[in-house]
């Protein structure tokens, strides 16, 4: 299935889907239903964006995505809550309080798991091991060996989570530091290839773990022209991927993007942003007695005042 294809025969919409009384797609008796929320390069946007920003007026702020995300958990009962990464910098909060906020009021809104985008290194390894009391949801990275840091041992690459009656297999991916990052401020984290990491984790996921869903949390980027990995190069060489939310490029993406990989099968993408003005979600539905998840619904949520 193409992208347009796919926008033609999904359910789109902005929050009036679940703030404005619309319908959203039935489920059968014999599905289970999982509804994904996401988030990706938050950037420290604590309040909405003042009135006067000419782009972003009115858009965005922790406690109405905080409202969204409570009113969709009690219309569903399997939601997973997860963000892509730069959750720091951007906004005073962070000058001011070093991620404290962030990390407490990401807590309070239930996030399931995050990974690290560039910018969470801004307070070097010593800022982001402060803060990690702060945070009540884990950090998953596959690709960062922190072994010969302080904070050797604190992260795990991916965790299981039981949903809807099925396993979701939930890893992260993040973009090479050198070069984004002051060396002192990433120290002696080392930077291990994303694809090689990616196939490790699916195998791990799809076999031991026996995951009937893989989700790669990424901030790798949407996508770029040199060759440079990006989150669509990663879908088209790795299997068993089938979802990538993605981060870092601020990509606005109106809907999720398909991508073939080796074997056939297409891996999504998907992307809403930056600094909270968008929530994203994806309704997937289990037929009784497969495996095999089916998206049911895509939605670009726009977090504002209903």
């Amino acid at each position: 299935m193409n992208r347009r294809d796919f926008l033609k025969n999904s359910t789109f919409g902005a929050a009036s889907l679940s703030l404005l009384g619309v319908s959203l797609p039935a489920v059968a008796a014999s599905e289970a239903k999982l509804v994904i929320l996401h988030t990706n390069d938050m950037h420290s946007r604590i309040d909405p964006f003042p009135e006067s920003d000419k782009q972003w007026g009115g858009l965005g702020g922790m406690a109405r995505r905080a409202a969204m995300i409570t009113q969709i958990r009690k219309q569903e009962p399997h939601v997973l809550l997860l963000d892509s990464g730069d959750i720091w910098q951007g906004t005073p909060y962070f000058n001011f309080f070093g991620g404290e906020l962030e990390y407490k009021l990401m807590s309070q809104m239930g996030y399931d798991a995050t990974t690290f985008g560039n910018h969470d290194f801004d307070n070097g390894l010593e800022g982001l091991q402060k803060q990690l009391p702060n945070a009540g949801f884990p950090f998953l990275i596959a690709n960062y060996d922190f072994s010969k840091t302080p904070l050797a041992g604190r992260f795990q690459p991916y965790k299981v989570f039981e949903k809807a009656g099925h396993r979701i297999g939930v890893f992260g991916l993040g973009i090479e530091l050198s070069g984004l990052v002051a060396d002192k401020n990433f120290g002696a984290t080392q930077y291990l290839d994303p694809v090689g990491k990616a196939q490790e984790m699916v195998t791990q996921l799809r076999g031991p773990e026996r995951c009937d869903m893989v989700i790669c949390l990424s901030h790798l980027g949407y996508k770029y022209e040199s060759a440079k990995i990006d989150d669509r190069k990663l879908a088209a060489q790795v299997n068993g991927i089938d979802l990538i939310l993605g981060g870092h490029t601020h990509t606005f993406m109106d809907a999720p993007e398909p991508i073939q990989s080796p074997n056939g099968r297409a891996t999504l993408i998907n992307q809403v942003g930056w600094s909270g003005i968008n929530l994203g979600r994806l309704d997937y539905t289990f037929a009784r007695g497969t495996r095999q998840p089916t998206v049911a619904m895509a939605a670009v949520l726009p977090v504002q005042l209903a």
